[in-house]
């Protein structure tokens, strides 16, 4: 056993220096200090491994009078659990210990208190909220491409040799999307006319494939081509079956058979509406007959054609940009 009180004044500072070092441990904050492990000295842990506690030197030197200093004496430790290690009587900062009367009370409740640490949230529940989450944007991605796509199919020979009996379409219903631009009148210094509208992509224009409405039967869907648009005089040649817009020719690569007419063969288009005939102009009902197709009929423009001649074959849709030729070309 180490005897401490055994050594002179001078002795006992050496030793203490040798093996304590000349600085003790530094004061620990927790609000304000980082962490600093301290280790004690070798003899307070030969003296501790042997069941007795070195008494409490606090870094201070030992003034006591020698003959006021008593014998050191073994300090018994109180019984504790197996595997548990009682603490000392006092409480010595050489040590790494507190001295109870220095302890605060936030300090001592953040050295015994306990670190909370959020309860897992049960996994049925993150399931079910991922499943939530999925099917909610699966809805999204559903609803934005049935808003802005449709497939249809051709049924008949109208579009012939451009479209197939049988074959499917896929139509952008947002190609010809308009906005009133009078909704933005109450901006300040802006101001527009009644009934304001502009496209904002494209307008129909000569040779787009369209699906609209019959205005004759508006629960049947027609695919036909835009001849002539809001304000044209489309006129067909009854001997050569050639077709002109405004006194010009047009150009059309993509017929099969003659254009005929029956009892007029010249029309002028109304404001808002549009002439369609089909490419198969010997087998077509169309604007021949006297109707014309309102702008809010059309649903949309092709745009992909899909499973044709009875294969998986994928090809943009048959739209065309018509020319228009010279007056002379229309005369012959």
């Amino acid at each position: 056993m180490f005897d401490f009180e055994t050594l002179d004044e001078d002795e006992r500072r050496r030793r203490r220096e040798a093996e304590a070092g000349k600085e003790h441990a530094p004061f620990y904050d927790p609000l304000l200090s980082p962490w600093d492990e301290y280790e004690p000295p070798a003899a307070v842990r030969a003296a501790e491994e042997d069941g007795e506690y070195w008494p409490g030197w606090t870094g201070e030197p030992l003034e006591r009078p020698r003959e006021e200093a008593p014998a050191a004496a073994p300090v018994a430790r109180e019984s504790s659990p197996a595997g548990e290690r009682a603490a000392p009587p006092w409480y010595g900062r050489s040590e790494g210990y507190w001295e109870e009367g220095e302890v605060s009370v936030l300090q001592r409740q953040l050295r015994e208190g306990t670190i909370t640490i959020p309860r897992p949230q049960r996994r049925w529940t993150v399931t079910v909220r991922e499943v939530a989450e999925t099917v909610l944007l699966a809805l999204l991605i559903f609803l934005a491409v049935r808003i802005s796509l449709q497939n249809f199919r051709v049924e008949g020979a109208s579009m012939q040799p451009s479209l197939e009996n049988g074959e499917y379409l896929i139509v952008n219903k947002l190609a010809y999307a308009e906005i009133d631009m009078s909704v933005f009148n109450f901006l300040p210094f802006y101001e527009t006319e009644k009934e304001d509208v502009h496209h904002l992509w494209e307008t129909p224009s000569r040779g787009d494939v369209v699906v609209f409405r019959s205005p004759t039967n508006l629960t049947r869907d027609f695919i036909k081509r835009i001849i002539g648009e809001p304000g044209d005089v489309v006129a067909i040649d009854r001997e050569s079956g050639g077709v002109s817009v405004n006194g010009k020719a047009i150009e059309e690569s993509y017929l099969q058979g003659k254009t005929t007419c029956s009892e007029k063969c010249e029309w002028r288009v109304p404001e808002g509406n549009y002439f369609v005939m089909g490419d198969n102009r010997q087998n077509s009902s169309d604007s021949r007959q006297g109707w014309f197709v309102p702008e809010g009929n059309i649903i949309g423009k092709a745009l992909i054609t899909y499973w044709h001649d009875g294969g998986p074959d994928l090809k943009l849709a048959p739209n065309h940009s018509t020319s228009l030729g010279s007056p002379a070309a229309a005369e012959e």
